[in-house]
């Protein structure tokens, strides 16, 4: 905690002073321009990186970055998308899947999972994904089957996203776009679904467009 502590600190003092208009605006009010359902592992720095500055993303983490099928029931998932789609109007929904992520280790790998009655409840979520790569990657190595199932995860709840009216409305109405990425720990790159094509590809592939019209605008292209 001493550590904590100390950085907090040394925000107040060093960083505060630097982006205090920053801050004071978004003392008013939040305009996020993304909402991103990301996991809970600490290895996971969406601001670092999309490199953005407090007030662009609004952030729902959990174990295997994952979005119940919409029910009756209310969880704090299914009410981070529902206002963010329809309070605060985001126009986009990203949900960022990872590698080496111990949620999908435990979805491949359930019976370690007879201590953690929760933990192996909440990844239920993800069987249909375990289940394709089931029927998909017969044959194939670990490592291949686990690339397999975390970008089936990313796909199977994006699909769950599509079950939330919010999301619904938005989607039919034709303000709102789902995307799906993975994020390499390792190498720090990061894939994207690419509808058209029918896998994930690196984001400067699948967003160059995109990019070179930020760029060309003077916004950053990173």
């Amino acid at each position: 905690m001493p550590k904590f502590a100390a950085g907090v600190l040394k925000f107040q003092d060093a960083i505060y002073p630097d982006k205090k208009n920053l801050f004071e605006e978004l003392s008013k009010g939040q305009s996020p321009e993304a909402l991103f359902i990301t996991c809970s592992d600490s290895r996971i720095e969406l601001a670092m990186i999309t490199q953005t500055e407090p007030g662009q993303l609004f952030i729902s983490r959990n174990a295997g970055n994952i979005v119940p099928p919409h029910t009756a029931q209310t969880g704090a998932t299914t009410a981070s998308i529902e206002y963010a789609v329809a309070v605060l109007q985001v126009p986009h929904i990203v949900v960022c899947g990872h590698t080496e992520c111990g949620a999908m280790n435990g979805a491949m790998n359930p019976e370690g999972l007879a201590s953690l009655p929760h933990v192996a409840k909440w990844l239920g979520y993800s069987q249909a994904a375990v289940d394709i790569v089931d029927e998909i990657g017969a044959g194939a190595s670990d490592e291949e089957r686990m690339k397999m199932l975390i970008e089936q995860n990313v796909l199977l709840q994006l699909q769950h996203l599509r079950t939330h009216p919010s999301v619904a409305r938005r989607l039919a109405r034709g303000d709102l776009q789902l995307h799906g990425w993975v994020y390499d720990i390792k190498h720090g790159g990061v894939d994207a679904y690419d509808e058209e094509v029918g896998k994930f590809i690196h984001v400067d592939a699948k967003y160059k467009s995109e990019i070179a019209a930020l760029s060309a605008a003077g916004g950053c292209a990173a």
